[in-house]
């Protein structure tokens, strides 16, 4: 304690800077996150499970499917939420809370790696502009297992760097569990692996001649080895369970289905260029296509102005700023390769690489002409913050989800007077998870129909939420199987309640 206190009184700027900018990214992660936070089907669908783990003691091998591939996910990111949830009294704004404070955290994480890298302008630079992205504050407030992955990769990468540059072989532990993070949060985490794998075995030569430290590094990546099967075990132990059908879905996505991914690596290069556009305006230009194309040219041409001057202060700068180009390289092309749509929360895997890239550049420029280079900076700063603020998610009113979808529960319950339901929802990207979550969490029987088991599982009531236009909603001649398993209807009532139509269907004579 007295070390960090002689530190912030020797650096009490750079502190008062920090905390401005911690508590920036904390106002914008966490202001009104009951109204902003996402509640659709697959946050009622990861509540829905940790609260039956919790209550009821059903314990998971497996976490989240993927929306393609017929694939599963680990189940470390359940396990992560459930004490959160706990502690909310099953609201799902614990586990939302949880990542917006995993978001703040990652703040304060990139300013840490950027110092160390760089430097504290690289360290302002990096973390002012990762606390105030649109795109970065959109998935650090809302609990989905795709948003946990920029902290746990930064990690990954941070734990190769000091075995790489600092000979520290036991945070080969730390790799073990927190690539495990990343795989269980995304399976693009996969894309992430080369760059470890290419500073493993840097690390590898650079201690083999030393017995000792080689002894070292071996006996760690071993053991961090072991715990990351350990913590990838649940899912294998599931998948001997169901004949690997989770294996053979990734064996299948990834070596057999053309239309997704591309086996050839040069296929990639012609689009590294747009993706880097693509990537500079949605995570740095605040979205705007003309200043994103400006951040792109800015990290290409100042990445090799910072190669080529070799301002970036020493040795160990360099080697830092050549293992995010590696990084930031190795992710273009696993991304080149992926033939499908590429969505903002797919880039969580390097989410902080740009803005780390950003923050050395930064750094080699003033440390090229202090003056000149700090002009340069916060133009660029001045620029960023500009479009960034005008796109922040703040200045769009709430989209009030949960409070909506806890409305529309409410009235089932009143409407069920106590009797079992069968429950369809209609809508274009929704299902029936988020409203099945508050009506479990009250006690009601939701049934889901079994065809084969139709005494056990068909109610005498079924109640449709559509969240379509009116003249969209047909819940009695709708083929969803829900509905059609439900069989001949007639609609009881129907009324409108927080924005979505509400109707109660029952059998017909």
């Amino acid at each position: 304690m007295k070390k960090l206190g002689a530190a912030i009184r020797r650096n009490k700027t750079e502190f008062i800077i920090l905390s401005l900018i911690l508590l920036v990214g904390a106002f914008l992660r966490f202001y009104k996150i009951d109204q902003y936070l996402t509640f659709l089907g697959d946050e009622g669908r990861d509540v829905l499970l940790v609260r039956r783990f919790l209550v009821e003691g059903d314990i998971f091998l497996i976490g989240p499917g993927t929306s393609i591939g017929n694939m599963y996910l680990g189940p470390l990111y359940y396990y992560l939420i459930a004490p959160f949830l706990w502690v909310a009294n099953y609201s799902p704004v614990g586990p939302a809370a949880m990542i917006a404070g995993l978001g703040v955290v990652t703040i304060a994480f990139v300013w840490w790696v950027g110092r160390e890298f760089f430097g504290k302008h690289a360290a302002i630079v990096a973390s002012l502009l990762y606390a105030i992205s649109p795109t970065v504050i959109i998935y650090s407030r809302s609990s989905w297992n795709p948003n946990i992955m920029p902290f746990f990769a930064l990690l990954c990468v941070y734990s190769l760097w000091r075995v790489y540059s600092k000979n520290q072989p036991r945070w080969l532990l730390v790799l073990g569990v927190s690539f495990a993070f990343v795989l269980q949060s995304h399976y693009l985490g996969l894309v992430l692996a080369p760059t470890l794998a290419v500073y493993w075995f840097l690390s590898l030569i650079k201690v083999w001649r030393n017995k000792d430290s080689r002894v070292k590094f071996i006996l760690n990546s071993f053991f961090g080895f072991a715990i990351f099967l350990l913590l990838m075990s649940p899912l294998a132990i599931f998948d001997a369970r169901h004949n690997w059908q989770n294996l053979e879905a990734i064996k299948k996505f990834f070596f057999e289905r053309q239309t997704t991914v591309s086996a050839r690596p040069w296929n990639a290069l012609p689009v590294i260029w747009p993706e880097l556009k693509e990537i500079s305006t949605r995570l740095v230009g605040g979205r705007s296509m003309v200043f994103g194309e400006w951040v792109a040219l800015f990290l290409a041409g100042g990445s090799v102005f910072a190669l080529v001057k070799n301002r970036l202060g020493s040795k160990k700068s360099l080697m830092a700023f050549v293992l995010l180009l590696v990084w930031l390289g190795m992710s273009l092309v696993g991304l080149g390769l992926y033939k499908q749509h590429i969505y903002d929360h797919y880039y969580g895997f390097f989410f902080v690489v740009p803005f780390l890239l950003l923050g050395g550049i930064s750094q080699a420029f003033i440390n090229q002409s202090k003056i000149r280079g700090v002009w340069i900076v916060a133009t660029v700063i001045v620029f960023a913050v500009y479009f960034n603020l005008q796109e922040n998610p703040l200045r769009s009113s709430p989209n009030n989800q949960m409070g909506r979808t806890r409305q529309a529960a409410d009235r089932i319950i009143e409407l069920a007077d106590g009797r079992p339901l069968n429950l369809a929802v209609l809508a274009e990207r929704n299902y029936e998870d988020a409203y099945q979550y508050f009506l479990e969490a009250r006690n009601v029987q939701v049934l889901e129909i079994n065809p084969q088991e139709l005494e056990n599982t068909l109610a005498q009531q079924l109640f449709v939420v559509c969240e379509l236009p009116e003249e969209k909603c047909d819940p009695v001649h709708s083929p969803k199987t829900e509905i059609a398993n439900f069989g001949w209807s007639v609609v009881e009532s129907k009324e409108n309640v927080a924005g979505v139509i509400l109707y109660k269907l029952v059998h017909s004579e």
